[in-house]
């Protein structure tokens, strides 16, 4: 490379016979004295040596000759100065290249060197060649290593020693000597060419945003050593690492044409840091919205804080870390904190815990654990000084003072500290919590993060946690979660694949092996589909648990084509701080359409559909079971449903728009429906008939209608005389209410079909 001929760079200076009028005797710098008309410098055009030279005696102790004219000084440029030169007569100097080293504003860089080597005159007629190399790089072989505040030189030599010897000097030379330091046709440039020195403590900055701008094209290389910056830097050319960086945690590197795992490991020297500067770049790097992992595996010793690593509390544009694995190693930073502790509870602030001993030791994402708390409260913040604890949710029976357990988990990828994040994207992850840790846990507020082809393999404890509205319109699909307790029998695990805590989420087309729980629910307008849960294991007669658990009441949601297998759909109120009814929506708006229930091995008492009322008053308002599919295996169940009421009943005499039909029931004993269709023979002449939907009725109910009464043959009296009346029908009858009466006005006998109901329009 020489910018001499690349760049048209004007490097060398004029000629002494041009005139002595271009020759500073001081530093070069405009309105400096020249050595034009000085009794001490004469031109000599004949020596035999030199074809034509500067005759120069010496006067002054440093005797300066510099150049007028500015040479330019830039990144990646080395220069060569050359002068030949003689001692003619007098007493015998030395001699040195110098020059003087200016700023963009005229201002000379007195830091750095502006003298080269030192050579001596010893004999008289003898020609000596003295040269330095100029440059912002400091390598070895530079005589003269500047930095980037360096724009253009005066270039020349010094005389000292001894005064009243007489030199001849020959004209002085600047060369372009780049091919020296770099290879010819490089397609690369290295930082060290312009003034990186990679000691670990010089800041580097400047060289490497002066690289990247001469760069070109060109690939940047970062050489061996550690490199300190200390500021933001983006860098736009593509880059190479052999040394690695040093940076302040709260300052970040942006690699615009390498935004992936394995560059970013290279340049902090391990995959765990790279992928950390790479999540905090992804935050504020608008050419890539998407990190790719490149198929790496990164291991993790301890949770990532992203908001803390990001420096940021809101954000909403959409990012996306994919193609990967996250690598739980075991350590002490994955332990959970656990801390108990007594407050208060009131109905005046529902989400409220006052009071609190020991507040500042309860960290922020805790569960909440006493009695009165439904699953999954977490605290979603607090207030030191007032002693209140903010909940994710209210509780159902803790009015009053009592102890708390809060237990905070540790999560890989910890959101928790986003006051708002939204369209956060995770895609073909894997969380390999391997049982160390949790997997992910969202942030305070926001909405539509998507989870899409990931996997959550053996957690801790949880798999994906909602602390907030966090996980507002949430897509979950195609992902699988691996139990770490899938080796315990069901009713002793503690672990939870996800839960919500607000509305509107999409849960698809995901595999889920062996929880406690599936999905603790709350809020509205879910879409749950295509998912297969099953929570088995090999105890004879084993006790089941909820696969699904809605905890409040007008879900107004979907659970259709999904298999579920060996748990079931628990459907209560324990997020509702007054749960018995207070003129609110009851239970109502849950459809459960076309899924495959099985169940294996388990006891006669095991239900897949359980409805748990917290509070009293509470009825059914809404509610489809239709298209499923029932079916049990080395087992017979007595019934597929079944009401929970260890707290508290539904009021069946309030039930509305419920539809049971259209299910196949296999190793089941008992069938349910509704509209009921009851065959009622009666063989001894009555005015009054009671015919009895027995326990056809969902949930245990009473019948609230009669749609229709067909009589089947004929009705006719003790005397077979027939008669052709139609009946009065009474819904609601017997000790159970699960008969209709109908009444003939005289004594009948004969077949009828009436078709009843648990609920009125």
């Amino acid at each position: 490379m020489n910018k001499a001929i690349t760049d048209g760079l004007v490097l060398m200076p004029p000629p002494f016979s041009a005139g002595l009028n271009l020759w500073s005797r001081e530093n070069g710098t405009p309105g400096s004295a020249s050595y034009q008309g000085q009794a001490n410098a004469s031109l000599v055009s004949n020596d035999q040596d030199f074809a034509g030279c500067l005759e120069l005696q010496k006067t002054d102790a440093t005797q300066r000759l510099r150049s007028y004219a500015q040479t330019p000084i830039q990144g990646g440029l080395y220069l060569r100065v050359t002068a030949r030169l003689k001692a003619i007569a007098g007493n015998l100097p030395s001699v040195r290249i110098a020059a003087w080293a200016g700023d963009i504003a005229g201002v000379n860089v007195a830091t750095v060197t502006q003298v080269g080597p030192t050579v001596a005159l010893t004999t008289y007629g003898e020609v000596v060649t003295v040269s330095a190399i100029i440059s912002i790089a400091a390598r070895t072989g530079v005589d003269m290593a500047w930095t980037t505040q360096v724009t253009y030189a005066h270039v020349g030599l010094d005389l000292i020693g001894p005064n009243g010897g007489i030199v001849r000097i020959d004209d002085i030379e600047v060369e372009d000597v780049t091919n020296i330091f770099i290879r010819k046709l490089m397609d690369w440039v290295d930082v060290r060419d312009y003034g990186a020195l990679g000691n670990g403590t010089t800041n580097d900055v400047a060289a490497f945003l002066a690289a990247d701008a001469d760069a070109n094209g060109r690939e940047i290389l970062v050489s061996g050593g550690v490199f300190r910056l200390t500021s933001d830097v983006t860098i736009n050319s593509r880059i190479r690492f052999e040394g690695t960086l040093s940076m302040p945690a709260n300052r970040r590197i942006t690699l615009t044409r390498n935004f992936d795992l394995d560059t970013y490991g290279q340049a902090f020297g391990s995959e765990i840091e790279g992928f950390r500067r790479a999540l905090q770049a992804l935050f504020f790097f608008t050419d890539h919205v998407t990190l790719d992992l490149s198929g790496r595996r990164v291991d993790m010793s301890e949770p990532i804080d992203v908001a803390a690593l990001t420096g940021l509390t809101d954000f909403s544009n959409r990012r996306v870390i994919r193609n990967g694995q996250l690598n739980a190693v075991g350590g002490p930073a994955w332990a959970t904190t656990e801390v108990t502790s007594v407050a208060t509870y009131s109905l005046a602030a529902t989400t409220t815990l006052t009071g609190v001993a020991n507040i500042a030791s309860i960290p922020v994402g805790s569960l909440v654990i006493g009695t009165g708390v439904g699953r999954e409260v977490y605290v979603k913040s607090k207030n030191v000084g007032a002693g209140t604890l903010e909940l994710s949710q209210p509780l159902w029976g803790a009015v009053g003072t009592r102890p708390y357990t809060f237990r905070r988990f540790q999560y890989m990828l910890d959101f928790s500290g986003f006051a708002q994040l939204s369209r956060f994207e995770i895609e073909d992850m894997e969380f390999n919590c391997v049982g160390n840790c949790s997997g992910v846990m969202l942030p305070l507020s926001g909405s539509t993060q998507r989870f899409v082809s990931c996997t959550f393999n053996r957690p801790l404890d949880r798999g994906i946690t909602s602390i907030g509205a966090g996980c507002q319109g949430i897509f979950v699909d195609m992902c699988q979660f691996l139990s770490n307790e899938q080796s315990i029998p069901a009713v002793a695990r503690t672990t939870i694949a996800m839960n919500v805590q607000a509305n509107d989420v999409k849960l698809r087309n995901n595999r889920i092996v062996r929880f406690a729980h599936f999905a603790v629910v709350n809020g509205t307008g879910h879409l749950i589909h295509a998912n297969h849960f099953f929570q088995g294991d090999t105890e004879v007669a084993g006790v089941r648990r909820a696969g699904l658990i809605f905890t409040q009441t007008n879900v107004s949601t979907v659970v259709t084509g999904n298999y579920i297998d060996n748990c079931f759909i628990e459907w209560g109120n324990e997020h509702d701080p007054t749960p018995e009814f207070n003129n609110e929506f009851s239970f109502g708006g849950l459809n459960i359409v076309g899924n495959v229930f099985i169940a294996s091995n388990t006891s006669s008492a095991f239900r897949w559909i359980v409805v748990k009322p917290y509070g009293p008053g509470h009825f059914l308002s809404g509610f489809s079971l239709t298209g499923n599919s029932f079916r049990v295996f080395n087992a017979i169940v007595d019934r597929v449903e079944m009401l929970d009421t260890s707290i508290a009943t539904l009021d069946f005499t309030r039930t509305r728009n419920v539809r049971v039909e259209g299910n196949s029931y296999n190793q089941i004993e008992q069938t349910i429906m509704n509209p009921i269709t009851a065959v009622h023979t009666q063989n001894t002449a009555a005015d009054t008939w009671n015919v009895s939907a027995g326990t056809l009725i969902p949930f245990g109910g009473r019948i609230r209608m009669v749609e229709s009464v067909v009589p089947e043959g004929a009705i006719t009296t003790a005397a077979s005389a027939a008669r052709y009346m139609f009946p009065n029908a009474t819904p609601g009858t017997g000790t159970s209410g699960n008969e209709v009466q109908l009444r003939w006005g005289e004594a009948v006998r004969g077949k009828t079909i009436v078709q009843m109901r648990m609920d009125a329009p």
